[in-house]
């Protein structure tokens, strides 16, 4: 971010206009910054390379060859991590919807699907320190810092209270490691607020960011397109087995990426993972995506990149109908519909951007409908015996009422006693709606602090986007914020506590954290007036100040 001028340069700017050059000097001393960087950057890849290769060769002679090639790239992505927090962020966000694929190309140890952290963990330490260093902001926004801290004392409380006491009377179990991967499962990747409130610098790198996330959408849809067309063609064989076999999805179907896949197309049945590790991690990131395609589609400042939204778009509804997923397939519509009159884009103001992007959204859907009919009202079927088999309001009453009788004392159960993911270290209970889940874990007082940080967060959000004069930045907070308050409170399934949701809740909140400071930045730098018309407040400077800061990282 370029340095905000003081009220009399620009006063003197907009008295007598100067074309700014740098001098020779200058403009030397800028290359020997540039190449010194370079040399520090040479010097510690070298260095770091060369201690994880003689790490994992140490390691490979001990143990097995594929543990010290293992070792020798976990160290080396921890290390340029650490050092390169910004990188890191983009590469996490990368990495995040094809996590499955990689972990059941490279063998499917459990351990490969924390890979993710390996980016996360160390940029967020380089984060902190950041932080530490400029006096930043460590909790964002600063309204979540009271709730946040009571919840994770409550948590912390039960993790030694309940966890600890089963410690002590474990038969083969570790509760403590338990705990902790259910800490991690609940409230991980809160620390990615911060983390994208200062990797998004400026209005460019927030377009990069969300640019990013479509050119994914249309990746990951690609891939699943291809990977249903080749299990239609049969270049993968369909499950195999008998009885119950041929309605369940297994790893022993996998097919060209992601990994369990159900496809019994004599039975009308399939449920296909995509780049996700199972089948309905992929409906929640179709899910996910149309709100971040929607955003893109509608606001982003470049046509272009407004048709390659459309683009994404479009993928997600036809992932939806073609991948078995039947979420995806009802929330994707009910979303997008949510979406336009939420964000305002159904205003008659709007009608010449709405229009165009709603024709080309229907020709598409029509043609594809048209050409395989048998899909659309397959899945249709599907979808409703599947809510006529069990009514999802039944389920969810069910869940909170089992949960609610499976007390014991005002901690609950544990921490991480219904975490599917944490069950290498004990046993664990499966509980399919999120907020029984948590309730089960630690207790009627845990849930409700949760949902008072979710209900801050949401309340917040709305007041920052809302705040936003720039139609194009609002329009993308707007998206946002439907997308925060719909995960917050939705009580189908537990997407907050698995890939990709559990991610992409704290970059939603990220995105609209920083918002409004974009918008100040942008009316600052566009400002030419004198200092009696600028007006500059105590509170405007000491913001201003910040973003200097906060461009630092």
């Amino acid at each position: 971010m370029p340095k905000v001028k003081s009220k009399g340069q620009i006063k003197q700017q907009s008295q007598e206009p100067v074309e700014v050059k740098l001098s020779i000097k200058e403009q030397l001393a800028q290359k020997r910054e540039k190449a010194k960087a370079r040399k520090k950057f040479i010097q510690y890849t070298s260095a770091v390379i060369a201690g994880s290769a003689l790490l994992g060769a140490a390691i490979a002679f001990a143990l097995e060859p594929i543990m010290g090639v293992a070792a020798a790239l976990g160290i080396t992505c921890l290390a340029m991590c650490f050092k390169y927090p910004r990188p890191a962020l983009y590469a996490f966000i990368i990495y995040v919807p094809f996590g499955g694929t990689v972990t059941y190309a490279l063998g499917g140890n459990s351990l490969l699907q924390l890979a993710k952290d390996a980016f996360f963990i160390p940029a967020s330490i380089g984060v902190f320190l950041f932080c530490t260093k400029y006096k930043q902001r460590l909790i964002l926004p600063q309204a979540t810092r009271v709730p946040f801290i009571i919840l994770m004392t409550w948590m912390t409380a039960v993790l030694i209270f309940v966890n600890g006491s089963q410690q002590l009377s474990a038969d083969g179990e570790q509760p403590i490691l338990l705990g902790i991967l259910g800490f991690k499962a609940v409230m991980g990747y809160f620390f990615l607020i911060t983390c994208i409130y200062y990797l998004i610098r400026n209005k460019s790198d927030l377009y990069s960011l969300l640019r990013l996330q479509c050119i994914l959408v249309l990746v990951c849809c690609s891939l699943g397109f291809i990977q249903y067309m080749m299990l239609k063609n049969g270049t993968c064989p369909p499950t195999q087995g008998t009885g119950d076999e041929l309605f369940k999805a297994s790893l022993e179907s996998r097919c060209f990426v992601g990994g369990s896949l159900l496809y019994s197309p004599q039975f009308g049945v399939k449920r296909l993972p995509g780049t996700f590790v199972a089948p309905w991690q992929w409906g929640w990131f179709l899910i996910s995506s149309a709100f971040f395609s929607f955003g893109t589609a509608f606001n982003d400042s470049n046509f272009l990149w407004r048709i390659v939204g459309i683009g994404s778009l479009a993928s997600v509804f036809v992932m939806s109908f073609l991948s078995g997923q039947r979420i995806a397939l009802a929330l994707v519509p009910v979303v997008v519909i949510l979406l336009l009159f939420l964000t305002g884009q159904l205003k008659f103001s709007n009608l010449k951007r709405f229009l165009p992007i709603a024709i080309g959204l229907g020709l598409v859907l029509v043609f594809l409908a048209a050409r395989n009919p048998e899909i659309v009202t397959g899945s249709i079927e599907n979808l409703q015996g599947r809510w006529q088999a069990s009514p999802p309001h039944k389920m969810i009453l069910h869940q909170l009422e089992w949960a609610s009788n499976n007390q014991k004392g005002i901690f609950g159960r544990g921490v991480g006693r219904a975490t599917n993911a944490a069950r290498i270290f004990g046993k664990t209970q499966l509980v399919e709606t999120y907020h029984s889940k948590v309730l089960y874990e630690i207790g009627h007082v845990g849930l409700l602090l949760l949902l008072g940080l979710f209900t801050v967060i949401t309340i917040t959000t709305f007041k920052n986007y809302r705040s936003v004069k720039d139609p194009n930045l609002r329009g993308y907070g707007a998206s946002m914020w439907v997308f925060i308050a719909f995960i917050s409170y939705f009580p189908y399934y537990y997407p907050l506590d698995v890939d990709p949701v559990n991610v992409y809740y704290w970059l939603a909140v990220g995105i609209v954290a920083k918002l409004p400071d974009i918008d100040r930045q942008e009316r600052f730098e566009k400002s030419t007036e004198d200092t009696l018309n600028l007006k500059l407040t105590k509170k405007e400077l000491k913001l201003l100040k910040q973003m200097e800061n906060a461009a630092k990282f």
